[in-house]
This record gives C-alpha cells, sequence and structure tokens, in this order.
C-alpha cells in the first residue's frame, strides 16, 4: 500500500472525477453514462466478457509466441555474424517501418481466413522490437563469456541456451516490452475490423449501437485486462533476471 499509494489515490481520483461530472450533467449524458449504469453492464455481461476476453488470447498467444521464435532465431543468427549482419540489416528495417496496418487490405483479402490475416498482421507488428534488441544484446555480450564458452566447448544449442540468451536476456526482455504492447495495439485494430469475437470487437460492436454503457464497460474491462498481463510479464521479467539486480 505504501509503494503504490499514489497510484492508487490517482485512480480513485479519476474515478470520482468521474462520478461527479456525469451525475451533475457536466457531460455528455449519451456518450458518458453513469457510473451505476457501466457497473451493471459488468453484472450483466460478464460471461460475454470472458468469451470475448478468451478469443482475443486465443489469436495473442500464438501471434506472440511465433514473432518470439522468429525475433530470437533472426536476431541470434545476425547478431553472430557481422557480414550476415551487414547484408541485411537495412532489408530488415526497411521492412520495419512499414506499419502493419497499410497491410491490412493484403492480408485480408489474400489470407484464407481472416484469423490468418489477423495473426500475420500482429506478428508482422509484434517481431520487430524484439528482433532489434536481440540483434543489440547479442553484438554488445561481453566477449570473455564467448571465449569461456568456447573453452569449455559448448557448442549449438547449449552454447545458445548456457551463454547467448542469458547475457543477451536483458536486452531482448527491454524489446519484447515494447511488442507486447504493439501486440495489444494490433490485436484491438484486427478485431475492430471484422472479427467476431474478441475484446476489441466487442467495444466496436456497442459503440456501432450507441450503447456507450457498454462500450465504457467493455473499454475498462480490456484496459484491466491489458494492464493485469503487462504486470504478469514484468513479474516474470523480474524473476528471469534476477541475477543482474544488485
Amino acid at each position: 500500500m505504501k509503494k503504490y499509494f499514489i497510484t492508487i489515490s490517482i485512480f480513485i481520483g479519476i474515478i470520482v472525477f468521474y462520478i461527479y461530472v456525469t451525475k451533475n450533467g457536466f457531460a455528455n449524458p449519451y456518450l458518458f453514462p453513469n457510473a451505476d449504469d457501466i457497473l451493471k453492464v459488468f453484472a450483466e455481461d460478464k460471461g460475454t466478457m470472458l468469451l470475448n476476453m478468451a478469443a482475443s488470447f486465443k489469436l495473442m498467444v500464438p501471434a506472440v509466441g511465433i514473432s518470439l521464435l522468429l525475433a530470437l532465431g533472426i536476431g541470434t543468427v545476425l547478431g553472430l555474424n557481422e557480414k550476415l549482419r551487414e547484408a541485411l540489416h537495412p532489408v530488415i528495417y526497411t521492412f520495419s517501418v512499414i506499419p502493419s496496418i497499410l497491410l491490412s487490405p493484403f492480408a485480408l483479402l489474400l489470407a484464407p481466413t481472416f484469423w490468418t490475416a489477423s495473426l500475420f498482421l500482429i506478428v508482422y507488428s509484434t517481431v520487430w522490437s524484439t528482433l532489434f534488441a536481440t540483434i543489440t544484446g547479442i553484438m554488445t555480450i561481453d566477449k570473455r563469456y564467448l571465449d569461456k564458452a568456447a573453452t569449455l566447448e559448448l557448442k549449438g544449442l547449449k552454447r545458445f541456451v548456457k551463454v547467448i540468451l542469458p547475457a543477451a536476456s536483458p536486452a531482448i526482455l527491454a524489446g519484447f516490452v515494447n511488442s507486447l504492447r504493439n501486440t495489444f495495439v494490433m490485436l484491438v485494430y484486427a478485431e475492430m475490423t471484422g472479427a467476431q469475437y474478441g475484446m476489441g470487437f466487442y467495444v466496436k460492436k456497442y459503440s456501432s449501437f450507441g450503447l456507450y454503457d457498454k462500450t465504457w464497460a467493455g473499454f475498462i474491462f480490456m484496459v484491466v485486462v491489458l494492464v493485469v498481463v503487462m504486470q504478469l510479464f514484468e513479474m516474470l521479467k523480474k524473476r528471469l533476471l534476477k541475477w543482474t539486480i544488485d
């Protein structure tokens, strides 16, 4: 409580301000419904919200897994091979600056299903931060670690798991945090475009119907879920990098 007192106070202040503004008629009642109406939606639609959350995770989890595997695989090869890195880095950088949203019309037309198109767009949006962080992390590994690994005759997968990955993990995990944020952004965009389920779909659906009590409830639910996911990852990150803390 001492650590997060200011944080909790800010959120409580926001809630109190919203209640005060809506109850006293200072905000548009159509766009900003009473807090009581929003709370009723949570009670009535909790099953639907959980169903949409499950649909979002069914898309997000494989997308994050694929992007992580691609980033680690390509990043490791380029990080360890200077000549290959110099040749391919400009190409990778060129593709990375193309917003994935611009590719959405092509993905939707060419992919066999909407789910496949969404998966591609999320992977494309997510992979770059982790990839560049992996390349940088491996490039900056202390050469003494690699020399000691050679002395101990560590090669292949064992060398990667025991030496390269742990040494580069601070940079990789820092890049993965940014990738995870991009994942959420692209996930919501994909679900708002044409999905039949998902947290973004729920918000888009009811905003189109003009039911802003449900829209606000879906928005708040989505934010809470995403914050919880990010906090769980931060806890995992601290645990994995415990050896770096003095």
